[in-house]
């Protein structure tokens, strides 16, 4: 089933307080899910709601769950790190506060961490999972490499600011490979090739940069996802080759003992991204026949 000719309700709820307090959007009624259909929660991490209207748009069948994570969105702000039990215990409250028991949950980049994360911890809140090109370097074997690129992009942020460090991030995440020794020592992207600005505005907020050290060092727990069975799905894109999130997918597949599933299309699939088209339809549809297998 593709998107609707008309619109669902979507009705916005908050969980928590204060720092706290989570944002979250239910599209449909979730009084329509069935055992077969249960309510389907879709996230990322930093990517907030607004990044899955349009794949939510496609489960016109089943409500649909939508959120931004903590410190991005609708969400407060501040200026201190982010960790990836964090965004656990959020997902875990956001789950509870639905009251339909089990979903299933598709989550992508830092959200597929944050979902490894929840499953190890509350494997009942989810009836099937599908993390999709979850960004943790911690089974890599450059993995070392890898961590200190965060470590620069992190220093970046904190001495100079977005634009110096989001020109660095993008740079690195283009990367198709392991990242290769020296690769700090090449010179830094000018962030005006990418249209970033170079001054540094003096703000900290960024909830890329909040999130990446905890994300990218996480380590999955292997032994609870492989206790999942085929309840757990690990998902990579067709067009996002050897770039790290790709890779960490693959690894923590094979860590667990079962096979990566290809996905259409790159990281952000499920989107229509300036500079990187995607391909939703296709990417829902794969979506789809994978929650629905018996």
């Amino acid at each position: 089933m593709t998107n609707s000719s008309t619109e669902r309700p979507i009705s916005t709820r908050v969980v928590g307080e204060g720092d706290d307090a989570i944002t979250f959007d239910v599209h449909g009624d979730l009084a329509a899910a069935t055992p077969e259909r249960p309510t389907l929660f879709l996230f990322g991490a930093p990517m907030d709601a607004t990044g899955f209207r349009t794949l939510a748009s496609h489960f016109a069948d089943r409500p649909v769950v939508t959120y931004d994570p903590r410190g991005a969105g609708r969400n407060p702000v501040a200026t201190s790190d982010i960790t990836v039990e964090q965004h656990r215990d959020d997902l875990h409250h956001v789950i509870a506060a639905l009251g339909v028991g089990a979903v299933d949950a598709f989550g992508s980049s830092g959200g597929g961490v944050n979902l490894l994360a929840l499953l190890a911890a509350h494997p009942g809140d989810v009836r099937r999972a599908v993390a999709h090109e979850p960004a943790t370097a911690a089974l890599l074997p450059d993995r070392d490499r890898v961590l200190e690129v965060v470590a620069d992009l992190t220093q970046t942020y904190a001495t100079r600011g977005d634009g110096a460090a989001l020109a660095k991030f993008i740079a690195f995440v283009m990367l198709d490979g392991p990242v290769p020794d020296g690769y700090l020592d090449r010179p830094a992207p000018d962030p005006a090739m990418f249209g970033l600005p170079a001054a540094d505005d003096g703000s900290r907020t960024d909830p890329l940069f909040r999130n990446m050290p905890a994300i990218l060092e996480y380590r999955p727990d292997v032994d609870a996802l492989r206790a999942l069975g085929d309840r757990l799905t690990l998902a990579a894109g067709v067009e996002s080759r050897e770039t790290m999130p790709a890779r960490a997918a693959r690894a923590i597949a094979a860590a667990v003992g079962i096979p990566a599933v290809d996905f259409p299309s790159n990281h952000g699939g499920f989107t229509e991204q300036p500079g990187m088209p995607g391909d939703p339809a296709g990417f829902a549809a794969r979506l789809r026949e994978v929650l629905d297998a018996a």
